[in-house]
């Protein structure tokens, strides 16, 4: 399989109008214009978003023309594509202080000496209102109402904003404004680069092309996300990366091996040929855990994650050093510990641990949520199998 093959076809979930089409295009030697874009809507990238970034990297090494959008304009209204209510408006603050981590994030997968990287606000927050208008007249309201999400939600009398139809016409526009060849994203974000090709072809008289990406699962087999706490993010540390790898189920392992590694094709047939054979998983998913750990950290720290790993979760270790808090009460519930200690990033997080059998109290399993800790002989809060906090009494 030589490198336009592979492009096509590992990770690629559809290709529209057709991979004949897009493959004749890619040999025949003509530099085309290629983009990827992100809202800034947090602060972080996960491995799901890294197939489409490995897919931009690849693009650019083959000598395309590829653009790495930061949406800055568009995240004020937010896409829905994926979403069963509106998004929250995030103020012009709010995505300024998201997107400064981006790049840093992306870098991991992205060389950026060969990369543009471009805001799409610099074209956008031009446009006239005249200018809208004219651009909406290549959609109807029945596109738009008829997808899924949007079809449900309006079933169940829930609030459909009017500003939502125009997350799409936006998304057009940038494909349009940087006169893209090829639009790449996750399969949710089909309809969106749909109104690219829409506006290319209408306008310019273009063909243009959509290349959807297959959507890692999350850890627990869900989609990635970050309510769900099954993300794996590309700034968390290598021993958190690794010991996450490490808790995914075995049907995952060769998905993330495809999509969440550049390991070959060839290695990855063998990884999955030796799991048919009946080759221990734990074997494979370490190898799994070290290479996505080395390719986004570094192969010190994986050997490092790899070694405290096998100490701390394997051998039932806890970790020489242990981080300390203080507090003035002498007794407090262990909700408010896993909250005030960040075991925890939210109150439905740590019910969540706490219901799963994820936390002891000196090897104590604790599940319920308002029972009081005593915080006189310096207890230790044990979450899941490698977060580790002492807690202690200020007399």
């Amino acid at each position: 399989m030589d490198k336009i093959e592979e492009l096509l076809t590992r990770g690629v979930a559809n290709i529209i109008p057709g991979k004949k089409e897009l493959e004749e295009k890619l040999r025949s030697g003509e530099k085309l214009n290629i983009y990827l874009g992100i809202d800034p809507t947090s602060t972080k990238i996960h491995l799901g978003h890294a197939v489409s970034l490995r897919k931009l990297q690849e693009f650019s090494e083959l000598g395309h023309h590829v653009t790495f959008l930061i949406g800055d304009f568009t995240a004020l209204i937010g896409d829905t594509s994926d979403k069963d209510t509106e998004r929250p408006v995030l103020t012009s603050e709010e995505i300024i202080k998201n997107f400064q981590t981006y790049k840093k994030q992306a870098e991991k997968i992205l060389d950026f000496s060969k990369v543009t990287v471009r805001h799409n606000s610099e074209w956008l927050k031009k446009l006239s209102f005249e200018d809208i208008i004219k651009l909406t007249q290549h959609f109807s309201v029945g596109d738009f109402v008829g997808r899924e999400l949007i079809r449900k939600r309006l079933s169940e009398n829930k609030r459909v904003g009017l500003h939502e139809f125009l997350y799409p016409v936006m998304q057009g526009y940038d494909s349009y404004f940087m006169d893209t060849d090829i639009q790449l994203g996750g399969t949710d974000q089909t309809f969106n680069m749909q109104a690219g090709r829409t506006l290319q072809k209408d306008i310019r008289k273009k063909q243009s092309f959509v290349m959807t990406s297959v959507l890692l699962e999350g850890t627990d087999g869900r989609k990635m996300s970050k309510s769900w706490g099954n993300a794996i993010w590309l700034d968390d540390t290598a021993e958190d990366m690794y010991a996450k790898v490490m808790a995914i189920t075995d049907e995952l392992i060769i998905q993330y091996y495809t999509l969440g590694t550049n390991v070959s094709l060839t290695e990855v047939q063998e990884a999955e040929n030796a799991l048919k054979k009946g080759e221990h998983p734990m074997k494979i998913k370490k190898d799994l855990a070290f290479e996505i750990t080395k390719e986004l950290t570094s192969l010190e720290e994986a050997e490092a994650a790899k070694e405290n790993f096998a100490k701390r979760v394997q051998g039932g270790e806890k970790p020489e050093e242990i981080n300390e808090f203080t507090f003035e009460k002498n007794e407090l519930s262990i909700l408010d510990i896993l909250l005030q200690t960040k075991l925890a990033s939210s109150n439905s997080e740590a019910k969540r641990l706490l219901e799963q059998g994820g936390v002891s109290v000196n090897e104590k399993q604790i599940k319920n949520p308002n029972e009081q800790i005593s915080l006189k002989e310096n207890p230790i809060i044990q979450v899941g199998k490698r977060k580790f906090v002492k807690v202690s009494y200020k007399k």
